[in-house]
């Protein structure tokens, strides 16, 4: 979405159509994928380790078992690699949107956040919790430290307001326009969470469905039976 690759030379792989030029196309993408995968994993696992200005592209190169070429034949560099890994995080792990229970528009708007409470303690559970967690803010600390960076993650985070904004009623709902509450409710998920992860006695993950009530009121669509 927001990566900027640098894709390799053309391949030659035989007349366009020709079924061995195709063959080799789909093994050359699936090699290109698994090396990805093994960029991403090892970058994952030394910049939540040693934060990202502690782990060098060297270094995760090695870590994966390859050369730097390899990272920059699929990544134009640090912020392409770490935005690929951030989206990669949000979109099989814990996720940074309004959670499906508080968009299932069948339900009476208390079940939702009650089942959104619950559904937001048992992501912050596990470890890939933690590790989230340390990563977005390293994420953070890199894009208040690069100019460039700050920008492209700034509008990561846009996307994903606008995201949670589509998900709400049109205009203002009691004086607040959607836009701002979707601002609000990524505040309260990120925040919560790091709360929590420090504090779990004393800042307890249910406290989610209370601040999306507070935040999200009636601009949720749907049945409305909140309290």
């Amino acid at each position: 979405m927001i990566n900027a690759q640098v894709q390799p030379g053309p391949e030659q792989d035989g007349p366009s159509g020709q079924e061995g030029g195709s063959g080799k196309g789909r093994r050359r993408q699936e090699r290109r994928e698994l090396t990805r995968t093994a960029l991403l994993g090892a970058a994952e696992r030394l910049w939540a380790e040693r934060g990202i200005h502690g782990a060098s592209l060297d270094d995760v190169a090695s870590a994966a078992g390859l050369t730097k070429g390899a990272v920059y034949s699929n990544f134009a560099g640090k912020t392409d690699l770490l935005l690929a890994l951030l989206e990669r995080y949000i979109r099989e792990r814990i996720g940074t949107d309004v959670c499906d229970e508080l968009r299932d528009a069948d339900r009476p708007l208390d079940e939702r956040f009650e089942r959104a409470g619950h559904a937001y303690a048992r992501r912050l559970a596990g470890e890939d919790a933690r590790l989230l967690a340390l990563l977005l803010v390293e994420f953070w600390l890199y894009g208040m430290r690069d100019y460039a960076a700050g920008w492209r993650l700034a509008d990561w985070y846009a996307e994903r307001r606008d995201s949670i904004a589509r998900g709400l009623k049109l205009g203002e709902t009691e004086g607040v326009p959607r836009n701002d509450r979707a601002a609000l409710a990524m505040a309260l998920d990120f925040g919560l969470a790091f709360q929590h992860l420090l504090d779990p006695d004393r800042v307890p993950a249910e406290l989610y469905a209370a601040g999306m009530r507070l935040v999200l009121g009636h601009a949720l669509p749907g049945p409305d039976t909140a309290t």
